[in-house]
């Protein structure tokens, strides 16, 4: 990886009122990052209630979503809820099953097959559910783009209700209706849902329209673990939903997640958006990268001891296996890169490569080379593609672009630093070449290094007191509410020693000023060499849990020798 930039940002232009309210200027740096410009503010956001919580009625189609689904629940149809093979997918179809089952919906699971099917709403797929009985296929995760699938199924008299998170196209669906907070004209606060916080916000329009609002509380587990697997940001009423699903998720987890927790090593009541970023979301998206996402969705919903405890240990097991094979296509994809040289965008493409695997190599190539990236799995005909990004160049607003102009993908969606496709393979390089210009513009003359917002460059001594404590109440942490970082000058590493697997990861103590922390160094253990002097350290601080027992340790996210402070 690219050694990172270090960048402080400004501390606040009103510190002296943040003092004055009682908060260091340390706090009130951290405060003024996460948008609180002013004391006032700060109880409102550590309290993350039901005051960021929207209308659902204000997001655009609700209120024709709402009403096909009640006259579907009525009048008995079969409903079909079709969502996608990632955890976020999974999570959003178990949620939405679960939810219309409580009203006694007559509802059915469907998640494609990664390898056989793909991404979205097939027009092969609602055929065949067509023909199975089904009168009604609500969408979850995916469908904003589908405008061919969604057509053929009206011809057929499917009707079809999308609800996604999804960039839309110029066009959407001719559906019953399109649930979308990123559809242009919405009303809603928010946009930046996963595909199960949309889903949670129909049901909840649904809910309330008979009275029965409480009884969604019980679901509020699985928006945590889709909303923090896809890395929706943890901001603005994601953090009220995610916030009440920790709670429940370490209070009473249902029977799969308690499985999987204790197949991951994640103590009970100890589950936070780390926990499930790190270990539990792998291990629910592990049998749709290899597999069946169906094994996962039965997992979060089996009332089987049996079976959560049969099911985790497969997914555990699946996990393992996708660790090696992204290990395995990593080393080929990084062979590719070098023969080719580091372009402004990085592409990758092998028939071998596993199509489940590629977005995480896309994203290891990303990290590395701080490029975009592309991991493409060939075949004669047709191929599949995973891209990952850098926050300075869009690849959806690019991969638009290119069917704009150019032309030729059967189908692609996603973010700005991700996005999937199918195209014919003869026409790969046509679209390399063309992301590679847009990207040569648009990234010409940037520094491009991986950046480190540092929230305040401190001493030691000023971490103790409320610091921490007062940090901890800002969770949940994850995307777009990360972890508070600091900068420490002129550190002694009074003991350093490498550990895990050939010496990846460093162990410390570090003392400054009398003042003396445990730290560690993940993935830093090739910079064991600069550790002989006085270092400049960047880090978050955080609580070890071991063996039952808790302290406060150091993160050290990046170091250099203080005599080399000035090249950050």
């Amino acid at each position: 990886m690219s050694p990172g930039r270090w960048n402080i940002l400004p501390p606040p232009p009103n510190a002296d009122v943040f003092v004055s309210a009682g908060y260091s200027r340390v706090l009130a740096s951290i405060l003024y990052h996460r948008g609180i410009a002013h004391p006032s503010q700060v109880e409102t956001f550590i309290a993350a209630d039901e005051s960021l919580c929207g209308d659902p009625y204000l997001l655009p189609g609700m209120e024709q979503a709402v009403s096909r689904i009640y006259r579907g629940l009525l009048s008995g149809e079969n409903i079909v809820v079709y969502g996608d093979f990632d955890a976020d997918g999974v999570t959003a179809t178990a949620l939405m099953v679960e939810g219309l089952s409580l009203l006694n919906a007559k509802v059915t699971p469907y998640i494609p097959h990664r390898m056989t099917e793909g991404y979205g709403l097939k027009a092969a797929s609602l055929e065949a559910l067509k023909k199975q009985g089904a009168d009604l296929v609500i969408s979850v995760d995916c469908g904003v783009t589908a405008l061919a699938p969604v057509k053929r199924a009206k011809r057929l008299g499917l009707d079809v209700v999308v609800t996604d998170h999804h960039v839309p196209l110029e066009e959407i669906p001719e559906a019953a209706a399109v649930v979308d907070p990123k559809l242009q004209g919405s009303r809603y606060p928010f946009n930046d849902f996963s595909g199960v916080g949309v889903a949670f916000k129909v049901l909840q329009a649904i809910f309330r329209g008979v009275g029965k609002g409480d009884q969604l509380e019980g679901l509020l587990d699985l928006v945590a673990l889709g909303t923090v697997a896809d890395m929706a940001p943890l901001l603005g009423e994601n953090r009220y939903l995610v916030k009440l699903g920790l709670a429940l998720l370490n209070e009473n987890p249902r029977l799969g997640v308690r499985e999987l927790m204790a197949q991951a090593g994640v103590e009970s009541g100890s589950v936070g958006s780390e926990s499930i970023s790190w270990s539990l979301a792998p291990r629910l998206n592990a049998a749709g990268r290899l597999e069946h996402a169906m094994a996962s969705y039965d997992l979060l919903t089996t009332g089987s001891q049996d079976e959560a405890q049969r099911l985790a240990e497969w997914l555990h097991k699946k996990n393992l296996e996708r660790q090696d094979l992204t290990t395995k296509a990593l080393k080929v994809a990084r062979e590719k890169v070098g023969a080719t040289g580091i372009d402004s965008v990085l592409v990758a493409g092998d028939s071998e490569f596993p199509a489940g695997i590629c977005g995480l190599v896309a994203g290891r190539l990303c990290e590395e080379f701080y490029r975009p990236a592309i991991v493409v799995r060939t075949a004669e005909q047709f191929c599949s593609g995973s891209c990952r990004s850098i926050p300075e160049f869009n690849i959806i607003e690019a991969m638009n672009r290119f069917q704009s102009d150019v032309g030729g993908l059967v189908h692609f969606g996603g973010h700005a630093q991700a996005a999937g496709f199918t195209m014919l393979t003869k026409n790969l390089p046509r679209l390399a070449e063309y992301l590679a210009e847009v990207a040569g513009v648009g990234l010409k003359g940037l520094d491009l290094r991986p950046r480190i917002d540092i929230d305040a460059e401190v001493k030691f001594s000023e971490l103790g007191g409320d610091v921490f404590p007062t940090i901890q109440k800002l969770g949940p942490f994850g995307q777009g509410n990360p972890q508070p970082t600091f900068l420490s000058r002129g550190v002694e590493v009074v003991e350093c020693r490498t550990m895990g697997n050939g010496g990846q990861h460093l162990r410390m103590r570090l003392r400054q000023g009398g003042v003396v922390w445990s730290a560690v160094a993940f993935g830093l253990g090739c910079l064991e060499s600069q550790t002989s002097s006085l270092v400049d350290i960047v880090y978050n601080v955080e609580v070890d849990r071991w063996n039952g027992s808790a302290r406060l340790r150091l993160n050290v996210v990046d170091l250099c020798p203080s005599a080399t402070r000035d090249n950050r």
